[in-house]
């Protein structure tokens, strides 16, 4: 017997379950049998324990068995007889377990949305304009250049504009929350554009051999984090001087950087490779739009669970790239968690709701991914991780991975169809 009522949050659920009482009693008739063959109490033969002694030397342990036996068992039984879906565990409240009697709770949930998703077909973005110019490709040309560039030593003279040097120096921070640092031997261009101008200004006339010291305020926006705004004192030791020189753009250089036949086929394929950027980086913007535009049509609740899923999936994300440039694990441990989650929560809350509004135009559009698209997904994974192909199905298998795999392919596909008939 179950009913079940609606909360004023659409997504939630609360259903009130019992469970015959016979059946309550067979299974702790079963269990009183297991523990009979294990129990080893004092005075007693193994496997001889009266059931009477069972019952009164381990009342509470029946019942927590009983209860971990037939309330998930009929949660499941009444959700799927009242046509309900759950997407997160059940909260079990109200539980009545009595000797002889039936056994009740209520169990609390959530539920996906109900979702009418409209106007998506007129939905237009606007066809973006990915054009390369010849100064975009010169460009690209020109750092191809600096890539291949050689540096030869100069003597007999001091540092000048356009030269670089070869230093090591010493870093201590005036901040006590800020680390030394220590760098033996790098290059840097006086008068250069990435160049911090104190370093350009004070090392300029300095010859090889020559230490310099001097002083840098980093102001807060600074690219590096160690050093944004922070103060150093640099002790710098010009170990030499070089010269850059690019190699010259001919037919030779053409074939030595991509084994091209000529200069122009070169400037050809780096313009292909300009234009397939924008066109790749215009289609990304266009359906960022189009998912913005849909979640903003559409007001709706949804599932908590969801949202904390989708946090947890950013979360680590972030933990794996921050892993992958170097950050340690005990450093990682020291973050404060709480914040990161509360500052993920609107990003993974759009992006439920665009996942929700994809999967019913999916449905509406019968969108379908085979499962062959899942099968290169696999290999894709798999070359990545340097794993064996089945053992990836078996760990996302095992982990409800594949399934969530499955989606996000199916709504890429639906963004894409969303795209070709919005342009």
């Amino acid at each position: 017997m179950a009913s079940s009522t609606e909360a004023n949050d659409s997504c939630k659920r609360e259903i009130e379950v019992e469970v015959p009482a016979d059946v309550v009693t067979r299974q702790t008739e079963t269990l009183i049998q297991k523990y009979q063959k294990l129990a080893r109490l004092p005075g007693f033969r193994r496997g001889h324990v009266p059931a009477t002694i069972i019952r009164q030397r381990f009342a509470e342990d029946l019942k927590s068995e009983v209860v971990e036996a037939l309330v998930p068992q009929y949660f499941r039984q009444e959700t799927q007889k009242q046509g309900l879906h759950p997407v997160s565990q059940p909260r079990v409240t109200d539980l009545h377990i009595q000797e002889g009697e039936p056994l009740r709770f209520k169990a609390s949930f959530e539920v996906l949305p109900e979702l009418e998703v409209s106007g998506y077909k007129e939905m237009r973005v606007e066809k973006p304009d990915v054009a390369v110019s010849d100064e975009e490709v010169e460009t690209a040309l020109n750092n191809v250049r600096e890539q291949q560039a050689s540096f030869t030593p100069v003597e007999g003279r001091p540092l000048e504009e356009g030269d670089f040097a070869q230093v090591s120096f010493d870093g201590v921070p005036k901040e006590s929350d800020a680390k030394p640092m220590h760098v033996d031997d790098v290059l840097v261009e006086i008068g250069g554009g990435s160049t911090v101008k104190e370093f350009s200004e004070n090392l300029r006339g300095a010859s090889a051999g020559e230490q310099r010291s001097f002083e840098v305020s980093y102001p807060q926006d600074f690219g590096d984090e160690r050093l944004a705004g922070k103060t150093f004192t640099y002790n710098v030791t010009v170990q030499g001087i070089k010269k850059k020189n690019l190699p010259e753009l001919n037919d030779e250089f053409a074939k030595q950087v991509g084994e091209f036949a000529s200069v122009d086929e070169l400037r050809q394929k780096i313009r292909e490779r300009l234009e397939a950027d924008k066109k790749h980086s215009a289609e990304h913007e266009a359906k960022e739009k189009l998912v913005d535009e849909l979640v903003r049509r559409h007001e709706f609740q949804v599932p908590e669970a969801l949202v904390e899923r989708q946090i947890d999936v950013r979360l680590d994300r972030g933990l794996r790239a921050l892993a992958a440039q170097g950050m340690r694990t005990e450093d990682m441990k020291k973050m404060d968690f709480a914040r990161l989650r509360a500052g993920q929560r609107d990003r993974a809350l759009s992006e439920v709701k665009a996942s929700l509004l994809l999967e019913r135009i999916a449905e509406a559009e019968h969108i379908e991914v085979i499962d062959a698209e899942v099968d290169a997904e696999l290999e894709a994974i798999a070359r990545q991780a340097k794993q064996p192909v089945e053992s990836v199905r078996a760990r996302l298998t095992r982990d409800g991975a594949l399934d969530r795999i499955r989606i996000r392919l199916r709504n890429e596909k639906t963004l894409e169809f969303l795209y070709r008939q919005s342009a």
